[in-house]
């Protein structure tokens, strides 16, 4: 966070927390309204423009909130759930690709080398997005592990597919096999570095008491499993949250002192609250300086194949479903279409492309103009939807209870 001075930062925390309490009481979604002052600073006169790279996002955003993410969620619910998540993760995210990248290719007559890169960056659902905007709503349980396992575990699947993308941009070959390869090295690679990172401090925190001991080790292992996954090449959000998984199942059940979780989960949720609040802002004062209105057609375009794509990404591979165990309903169908959410990662994957892509520039600006359409519409309706089809926890409450009484 170099590039961010320390006058700068302070504005952004301030404006973080009025739009935190407006929002709270308009009840709007708190990503939503961040994003909007983001615009509002970056159209004042006298505001430095606001950093925003991808090794910012990577290295510095993402790693506090996919791990207090993963704290959260309970590994037997996961474990039950994987098969559905695996799913829509690989399967999904290569369909959704391919719908978006032939459709760039075929109606805007953009390379397939650049339509592809767009397809991968913007066909996973962004974890940033999606779990700010699930943690606010407290929907039921099994939408909430599904909508978010699913955007935490599709980076992999993005990430192998815009590396194999880029290197042959870059004028490399592309075998079945070195592509077998590549998925096979980020996503065991990822997990395998995320066990091992947490495996290791969970023994250091075991001879220890001191909560902010504790705490610092819980750090160390968010951070330094992405950063060792993403230096080997792996997938870092595979890694952290591993290694958020096994410190949330294993940790609570010795490693971590009784005394020590309600610190650790306080800061990791104030953490989490300032990577949200950081990042929002920042997408909101790089959506300000975006030349939409040269690329309006292009950008209307992109945003419907992206919904043909995540649709023909959902509803098929549920419907696969449908007579096992697993069964996913289909209002929570609907909801894994509509909330899948794009954000700051697809932002940091079209900000890294190659100088060499002819579409770059389209693509960056593009990919802000889905991210703004993301966060706008589809995030300010989620909430509605959501109570229309009956999907908040306290509606499944309300249900019980009414079953239970007659």
């Amino acid at each position: 966070m170099n590039d961010l001075s320390i006058l700068t930062l302070g504005m952004i925390l301030l404006t973080a927390s009025l739009v935190a309490m407006i929002s709270r009481r308009l009840q709007l979604p708190y990503s939503v309204g961040l994003v909007a002052a983001g615009v509002a600073l970056g159209f004042m006169p006298g505001v430095a423009e606001l950093p925003l790279s991808r090794d910012l996002i990577f290295t510095v955003f993402l790693p506090p909130l996919i791990f207090q993410a993963a704290l959260a969620i309970e590994w037997r619910y996961f474990r039950v759930n994987l098969p559905v998540t695996i799913l829509l993760t690989f399967p999904g995210v290569a369909i959704a690709a391919a719908v978006v990248a032939a459709g760039m290719h075929l109606l805007l007559g953009w390379t397939w080398i650049g339509a592809g890169l767009f397809g991968v960056l913007i066909a996973a659902t962004d974890p940033v997005s999606v779990i700010a905007a699930f943690k606010e709503m407290k929907v039921q349980p099994r939408l909430a592990l599904l909508v978010e396992s699913e955007s935490l575990l599709n980076d992999g699947a993005a990430a192998v597919g815009f590396g194999i993308l880029a290197t042959i941009a870059a004028g490399a070959e592309a075998t079945s096999l070195s592509i077998a390869g590549s998925l096979l090295w980020t996503v065991a690679g990822g997990i395998a570095s995320g066990a091992a990172v947490a495996a290791v401090l969970l023994v250091i925190a075991g001879r220890t008491e001191d909560h902010l001991v504790e705490i610092t080790l819980t750090t160390i292992a968010a951070y330094g499993s992405f950063l060792l996954a993403e230096d080997l090449g792996m997938s870092g959000v595979l890694a952290t949250l591993t290694a958020g998984l096994i410190v949330g199942n294993v940790g609570w059940k010795g490693a971590i002192s009784a005394n020590a979780r309600s610190h650790v989960l306080a800061f990791w949720e104030y953490a989490a609250f300032l990577a949200n609040s950081i990042v929002f802002i920042l997408i909101g004062g790089h959506e300000a300086h975006q030349p939409f209105g040269i690329f309006a057609g292009t950008s209307a375009v992109a945003v419907m194949l992206v919904l043909v794509g995540r649709t023909l990404a959902i509803y098929p591979f549920c419907a696969l479903l449908a007579a096992t165990p697993l069964k996913v309903d289909a209002s929570y169908q609907h909801i894994l279409v509509w909330g899948g959410l794009r954000g700051a990662l697809a932002l940091a994957l079209a900000l890294a492309l190659p100088e060499n892509i002819a579409e770059r520039s389209q693509i960056i600006v593009v990919a802000f103009a889905v991210v703004a359409f993301s966060i706008f519409v589809q995030g300010l309706t989620m909430p509605w939807l959501i109570r229309r089809m009956g999907l908040t926890a306290e509606s499944a409450g309300s249900a019980r209870r009414d079953r239970s009484s007659r």
